[in-house]
């Protein structure tokens, strides 16, 4: 093959892919390694003398001095041990010097293919560090978690015996590993034909090892039939699995992207396992699953090779097909495998240097990069932070300095001289995408440039410039604090880095077009360095495999990653909490009413959050789930087509689907079939004609319809025995040229949702039939009001081990009257997690992954113990741990950058108690879900004494979503708002109950009669009616109307006493007519409240006890007190039957023939509410309708105009001054006047205060800022004029006649 040909392995088949290698047995892999290697095995950094040289560093040997010590005691110190040739590592002990007081308590381990390129081994993909010893003698042995391949293996001493010195003697662990190598080095590769004929394999495999140094590359190639063809390539260090046409111009379909930095040089294991119309694509420990192109399912029977853009170019090991081991085939010419390749790994030397921190920095002499003509340099760099110092040197001019950054993500050059920027230069964009990016930076004859990437990047230059040439050093990375570089603007200080702190890599450093010599300055023999890790590259992708969740967008620093939750329907530090609730249900219980809602059935779990519709109208919360065809459908016969088959396609997944049935305690679907001519499912021979399928996946076939039980082949009237035709169990099996109909509920929640619908019976001349599937309905949540009573500190529940190793979410409700007690525990062999309310107003989530005990508190400022019900809701994640408390803000705890993070638990999980049953919880727990999954506490506690299924008393912490006057009822589960006393409806009572007046619309409702008693009699037997006798009402209705006059209330007796409501005929005020005493003329109270026939909502209030009514008027939102009148000496009784016409007051019965056009809202008297009766429930209740009443919503405050001009009419005017004059009636019969007293703005005690009643002499009425309305009688009136004052009784204060400015009668 020339070298367009594919570089990488080209199979004819679907060769891919797989997971699985090694042995299926555990290889028993533990024999010493280091024992028996020679003295020269051994490198160092340095060694104290020649008896503690690193040859002597064997586990319990005491030859020399017995273990091996460097010069100095620095964490720049190494031991390095070359096994001889690749082999297998499992573990790794240690053991300070023999007989002294030197030993390691920490330490780094790496490991290398070639003595060059070290990987730092890392435990749980994070925890660099390994512990150490605690003394000289004691052995301690770490088993790895991954085993490591490697020939070289190097420790660096991190931390030491404060008292001794750095001491080591080792071991290591393992066994040979048997290893098949090929290089490919761009214009080689590997062909593997298949043999002909046809497959039968189920299952392929494919599996390898690579290593290389470029980050784009064909690694392997797949053709299938009609020139399609799957392609495994690196792109940009990540390896990608592409889906090519071959003669297509569209650009390849990427199927998946796994793995990061791949173009390490170090090896990374590949596994390609095809099953059936899937790929499972693993990239080291990581395993993606990949639905694959249907012309890969079967084998193909050409063969074809094609031409690849960018070959690969790196190192091959134990690639397998099937277990067949291809390079051993290639070095045996067998013929299925062609190809011209090296049986070696060549590996390019590239040494690179870390930068750790903001105390790493590189110093370099000056005179390597500067000469008299100018400066050149170039390195190259990978880094994931957008802003940080790359190279900075000082100039000769005094005070001048180069500074080479990244700012943004973007390469910047500045010069600066005597506090001013003489220059700035720009390249580059996105630089902080860890990928490796070079930069030259060169300055000759007064031109300066910057060249980043070369050809592919972007340059900037500057001519002319100023002189750039170095005066003493050259820094990367940073600068030494001994080294005063800075310009004298800078306070000639210590040296200070203006800009953010390089964390990276770099490699490939020239000064003056030479090689920097790496490994020089690590043996300290050219520069200066301070905390860099050399011959190593550290970098880490924290976001392959991506720690967000659910779709969350991963970014990252150096140090740490973020997650971008935005539109995906979660939160938390790792989105992995959902911001939705689980049911219709639970949103209730928040206080919402219905509407469209996203649900997520399994909260934190993998099922996505769905939109429904939650109806609470109902006294259950139904959950509704649309499908594509909700309405009546007709089929009419149709020649040549024997079935009508229709599909239903729903608004939600097929996995939200069957998570949201079975969470319900309660489903139901319509199902309806009108026919005429046309049969359902009874035939002769007992085979429907007609029928359905329902459940999960595409569904089963049922031969039931709807109102009936599964299997039946009945009907709705076959299982009522009232179908048409006795002999049939369908009306429509009937066969009758009339149309009937077969309809009913579908209950049967395994067999739902209606998926497909088939009809028979519709080809048949005259056959005509109408189908209808209503929207699947399920109400009542299992998981929400799943919950157990705990009576004992000595009671709990257990259940298997909580396994949330990386996440970890908890939610639950409580209710408790106790001060402490845990609520849920789990123990490991050092790990642990527990919650616990530890007083009555704190709750405490702690937990250990491996880093120390860690808690997190939240305070709450009411007591938690009040026996209502509180939410619990506890995350810990790799970042982060968090808890809220009800809807507190929430409390987190930072979890260590590079620390323990798998939650390593084994133990039962223990519920309401521990496993040393102390502390346990007495109360309620309630809803209780770990990682989105709800405990079955209910069934849990039925077998275990001490804890009661379920938890009664839910109103004290529901109750007040009940308004209006509406009354909490308990249930099992949950709670309902009786709204029977109340003129509202709906699930909360909060809907108001409107309707639309014509003119000749009227409604009459008869109050019921303690007895019967003819219009013309004249008995009276108080002893039976004296319980209608009403010392007092209250009334309360809205109104919209732009009519004047009108009645807009009118209640009367038998007595022709009456209380009307009405709008005077200037359509200027409001009246309120009272005649309680057929002897007395009619009281009239008039509102200042001007314009009400306007169009707009207006709220009325009246309130009368005995002698005394009150009445205020609301506008716009504003409320205004009306008028007060107190009233004495009727002492007749008050009636409330429905009188006639006859018995009005003849001015009323004028105003009252034009009748009302306009909205009424909210009739409410004491506790009837006649319009809702009238409307709701017209054939059960005491009413009469005359002509047309609508049902609206003209009552809703929404539907008000909110742009209307508002009246801001005040009773006082304005602050400070005093109210117009007042209508006081002066006819005999009424005793008291209304008299306002305003005290002004001047007053020291012109404060809302009340004036008690004082035997009739002084009454307080009502008060407000700056005014008080006092009624008072005409005599004492006088006094208070005469002398000015007031008596206060509450404070037995003298108001000073100075705040008296006027009365008013």
């Amino acid at each position: 093959m020339g070298t367009k040909r594919v570089a990488g392995i080209i199979a004819q088949v679907v060769l891919l892919l797989s997971s699985s290698y090694g042995t299926t047995g555990e290889e028993v892999c533990d024999s010493t390694l280091v024992s028996n290697l020679p003295p020269s095995s051994f490198r160092s950094s340095s060694q104290l003398s020649s008896s503690h040289a690193p040859g002597f560093a064997k586990l319990n040997r005491r030859e020399g001095a017995g273990g091996w010590s460097p010069v100095t005691s620095d964490r720049y110190q190494w031991l390095e041990v070359d096994l001889g040739e690749r082999t297998k590592i499992t573990a790794v002990a240690t053991q300070g010097r023999y007989g002294s007081s030197d030993w390691l308590t920490s330490y780094l381990l790496m490991f290398s293919d070639t003595g060059h390129n070290w990987k730092q081994y890392r435990q749980e993909d994070s925890i660099g560090s390994f512990p150490g010893n605690t003394n000289a003698d004691s052995v301690v042995q770490y088993k790895l978690q991954q085993p490591a391949m490697a020939r070289f293996l190097r420790l660096i001493p991190l931390d030491w015996n404060p008292s001794g010195r750095i001491g080591l003697r080792l071991e290591t662990y393992g066994c040979p590993y048997t290893s098949d190598v090929v290089s490919l080095d761009g214009s080689s590769s590997l062909v593997y034909r298949l043999s002909p004929g046809p497959r039968r394999l189920s299952r392929d495999v494919v599996s390898l090892k690579f290593k290389t140094v470029r980050n784009s590359g064909t690694l392997l190639h797949a053709e299938g039939e009609g020139g399609l063809s799957l392609s495994l390539e690196l792109e940009r260090g990540k390896l990608l699995l592409l889906q090519l046409r071959q003669g297509s111009s569209s650009e390849p379909r990427r199927l998946a992207s796994l793995g990061s930095l791949l173009d390490d040089q170090h090896w990374h294991y590949i596994a390609v396992e095809r099953r059936s119309s899937h790929l499972n694509l693993t990239v080291d420990k990581h395993t993606e699953r990949v639905q694959i192109p249907a012309e890969f399912i079967q084998s193909p029977d050409s063969q074809e090779t094609v031409a690849s853009k960018r070959n690969f170019h790196g190192c091959l090991e134990n690639l397998l097909y099937n277990g067949l081991n291809l390079i051993e085939l290639v070095k045996h010419k067998d013929h299925r495998v062609t190809g011209n390749v090296t049986f070696s790994c060549a590996e390019p030397v590239s040494i690179a240097v870390t930068f750790t921190g903001p105390q790493s920095f590189l110093k370099l002499p000056g005179t390597m990069a500067s000469t008299s003509a100018g400066v050149s340099m170039g390195f190259q760099f990978r880094t994931w932070n957008k802003a940080g110092l790359l190279v900075t040197f000082a100039l000769p001019q005094e005070g001048g300095v180069v500074w080479l950054y990244l700012s943004e993500a973007r390469l910047r050059l500045q010069i600066h001289k005597a506090g001013r920027t003489l220059l700035e230069l720009t390249a580059g964009s996105a630089l902080n995408d860890g990928q490796w990016h070079s930069v030259e930076l060169n300055s000759r004859r007064g031109r300066l440039s910057i060249t980043v990437d070369k050809e592919e990047g972007g340059s900037a230059q500057a001519s002319p410039s100023p002189p750039v040439t170095i005066e003493r050093h050259l820094f990367f990375g940073g600068k030494s604090g001994s080294d005063k570089i800075v310009e004298r603007n800078y306070d000639r200080q210590e040296c200070r880095n203006p800009f953010n702190v390089f964390q990276g890599c770099m490699r490939l450093l020239t000064l003056d077009n030479k090689n920097v010599d790496l490994i020089m300055v690590q043996q300290k023999e050219l520069g200066i360095y301070s905390n860099l890790q050399i011959d190593m590259c550290g970098i880490m992708d924290r976001c392959s495999p991506s720690r967000c969740e659910h779709g969350g967008l991963c970014s990252q620093s150096w140090t740490i990653f973020h997650c971008n939750c935005s539109d995906s329907g979660y939160s938390g530090a790792t989105c992995h909490s959902s911001v939705y609730e689980q049911s219709c249900e639970a949103y209730k219980h928040n206080g919402n009413t219905s509407g469209h809602f996203y649900i997520d059935v399994d909260g934190s779990g993998p099922i996505k959050p769905q939109l429904v519709y939650c109806n609470m109208t109902e006294e259950n919360t139904w959950m509704v789930i649309q499908h594509n065809n909700t309405e009546l459908t007709r089929v009419r016969s149709s020649s040549g087509r024997n079935q009508h088959l229709v599909h239903f396609n729903y608004s939600t997944e097929e996995e939200q689907l069957s998570a949201a049935i079975s969470q319900s305690e309660h489903c139901e679907q319509e199902l309806s079939y009108q026919c005429r001519k046309s049969r359902l499912l009874n035939t002769p021979e007992g085979s429907p004609l007609s029928w359905w399928l329902g459940g999960p996946g595409r569904g089963h076939v049922q031969t039931y319809w709807g109102g009936a039980q599964p299997g039946s082949q009945q009907c709705a009237c076959g299982l009522q025995g009232d179908c048409l035709d006795p002999q049939h169990y369908c009306n429509c099996d009937a066969d009758r040229v009339e149309w009937t109909e077969d309809s009913g509920l579908l209950t049967h929640k395994e067999s739902l949702p209606v998926k497909s619908l088939v009809l028979g019976d519709i080809q048949r001349p005259g056959s005509e039939a109408a189908y209808r599937v209503g929207p699947l309905r399920c109400h009542g949540d299992k998981n929400f009001w799943n919950a157990a009573f705990f009576d004992k500190e000595t009671s709990y529940l257990h259940f298997p081990t909580f396994h949330g190793e990386l996440s970890a979410d908890i939610s639950f409700l409580f209710k408790t009257t106790a001060s402490s007690g845990v609520f849920l525990e789990n123990l490991g062999i050092k790990d642990f997690i527990r919650i616990e309310l530890s007083s009555s107003t704190q709750v405490v989530f702690s937990f250990d992954v491996g880093n120390g005990p860690l808690e997190v508190r939240v305070e709450s400022s009411i007591l938690l113990n009040d026996n209502r019900w509180h939410r619990v809701r506890a995350e810990r994640n790799i970042k982060e741990a968090s808890l809220r408390l009800d809807e507190l803000p929430a409390a987190t705890q930072e979890a260590p950058t590079d620390g323990h993070f798998h939650l390593q638990l084994n133990s039962q999980l223990f519920i309401g108690g521990t496993a040393s049953r102390q502390k346990g919880f007495r109360g309620c727990i309630r809803s209780l879900q770990l990682n989105g999954i709800t405990l079955d506490l209910e069934e849990r506690a039925r077998i275990t004494p001490g804890v009661r299924p379920g938890c009664p008393g839910h109103c004290s912490s529901y109750g007040s979503f009940c308004q209006n006057g509406g009354r909490c009822v308990e249930r099992a589960n949950g709670f309902h708002c009786d709204c029977g006393l109340s003129a509202y409806t709906g699930v909360f009572c909060h809907t108001e109950v409107s309707a639309s007046f014509k003119s000749g619309t009227s409604v009459s409702y008869t109050f019921k009669e303690p007895y019967e008693l003819s219009r013309n009699s004249s008995a009276l037997p108080s002893s039976i009616y004296s319980d209608m006798t009403l010392r007092g009402e209250n009334v309360s209705l809205s109104f919209r109307t732009n009519q004047s006059p009108a009645v807009l209330f009118y209640v009367s007796s038998y007595y022709r006493e009456y209380l009307a409501l009405l709008i005077n005929k200037h359509g200027e005020d409001l009246e309120v007519r009272y005649k309680l005493d057929s002897s007395r003329d009619v009281e009239v109270l008039r509102s200042r409240v001007r314009s009400l026939a306007n169009g707009q909502l207006h709220t009325v209030t009246i309130r009368r006890l005995t002698d005394s009514v009150s009445v205020q008027v609301k506008i716009h939102y504003r409320s205004f007190p009306f008028a007060l009148i107190c009233m004495n000496g009727f002492n007749s009784l008050f009636h409330f039957p429905s009188t006639g016409s006859d018995d009005l007051d003849p001015d009323l019965a004028r105003l009252g023939s034009v009748g009302f056009a306009g909205c009424l809202s909210v009739v409410q008297f004491n506790s009837i509410s006649p319009l809702k009766a009238a409307l709701l429930h017209p054939d059960t209740s005491p009413v009469i309708i005359t002509g047309p009443l609508v049902q609206s919503n003209c009552g809703s405050s929404a539907s008000a105009n909110p742009y209307a001009a508002e009246n801001t009419h005040h009773l006082s005017g304005r602050r400070g001054k005093l109210h117009d004059k007042l209508h006081c009636p002066t006819h005999s019969g009424l005793p008291w006047c209304l008299l306002f007293l305003t005290l002004n703005s001047q007053c020291s005690i012109c404060t809302p205060i009340s004036l008690l009643y004082l035997h009739k002499e002084l009454t307080w009425l009502r008060n407000w800022p700056g005014a008080f309305i006092v009624a008072m009688e005409t005599t004492i009136t006088k006094k208070i004029i005469k002398h000015k004052c007031i008596f206060l009784i509450s404070s037995a204060t003298i108001v000073s006649p100075s705040c008296l400015e006027r009365v008013v009668l």
